[in-house]
């Protein structure tokens, strides 16, 4: 005996649902927490609507700390790095796609591999290099940093979009009078578009959220992120203050979440086209 159609929908529901809420439930207990008053923190029974709602965390946050610096810090680091990894990646993936030259598959193999290494095992190397030419301590030095591991995978993603781009195309462009560089704006980046946002997207949540790095390369307030900088604002010793933690986690997972609901289609796009082609 089969199961009805409108039964068979609704188990289907009940049980997406259910795993919505427990995937989302960390979120929410972190925003709810975020607007508990201090006593509540603590009550046994737990409650999940708190009895007195009080944004006092988010202007402690905001006016008494230097939350602001760390936010204006990783702006700067997560758009820097995705700038310039997008456009080292967009030229090198045309490169590997485009031009014949001895050992280009390896090259391209290499590169999947270098993504591959775990990024702990490149701490060390460009600490000293960074402390040899002298960026230690600076916001560029994790420009640098991020961009060593972001850039492989953005190649090797740029790479599946370019190669499903019709050569017929660039052909046709050089003929009109075009140059390689006209026709590679003009006709290849259009084309690669979802492929760019995609790559862009992974390339700053990776900056935004990154903390070895940033823990091991910067100890100034000046140059600190927000990843290390609100770890190192609100943690003192044994003692944590969980409401102020929660507010500002709150703060950083902002940015992600406008970004994401706004470009989720082309972020979907861009790992399932880099997951099938190339």
């Amino acid at each position: 005996m089969t199961m009805p159609k409108t039964l068979k929908t609704i188990i289907v529901n009940v049980v997406v649902w259910a795993l919505v809420l427990a995937i989302s439930f960390p979120l929410i207990w972190m925003v709810v927490t975020s607007l508990r008053p201090q006593s509540e923190l603590f009550k046994i029974p737990p409650s999940i609507i708190p009895r007195n709602i009080t944004f006092d965390h988010y202007a402690k946050i905001l006016f008494e700390t230097q939350f602001l610096r760390y936010f204006g810090n990783s702006m700067i680091l997560a758009t820097s790095t995705t700038i310039l990894v997008v456009v080292i990646g967009a030229l090198g993936a045309y490169s590997l796609v485009r031009f014949s030259y001895r050992g280009r598959e390896t090259l391209a193999t290499l590169v999947l591999f270098t993504y591959l290494l775990p990024s702990v095992v490149l701490v060390l190397p460009l600490y000293l290099l960074l402390v040899k030419i002298g960026l230690s301590n600076t916001l560029s030095s994790l420009v640098i940093a991020y961009t060593t591991f972001a850039l492989p995978y953005a190649l090797w993603l740029l790479r599946s979009f370019m190669s499903g781009i019709p050569e017929d195309l660039e052909s046709a462009a050089l003929v009109d009078g075009a140059s390689r560089l006209g026709a590679f704006v003009d006709v290849v980046l259009p084309q690669a578009l979802p492929g760019i946002i995609s790559t862009a997207l992974f390339t700053f949540i990776l900056a935004w959220n990154e903390y070895l790095y940033a823990l091991v390369l910067v100890n100034s307030d000046q140059a600190r992120p927000l990843t290390t900088g609100v770890m190192n604002m609100l943690i003192t010793s044994f003692n944590i203050e969980w409401s102020l933690l929660m507010a500002a986690s709150v703060m950083m997972s902002v940015p992600l979440i406008v970004i994401f609901a706004f470009l989720q289609s082309h972020l979907t796009r861009g790992f399932g086209a880099g997951g099938v082609k190339g």
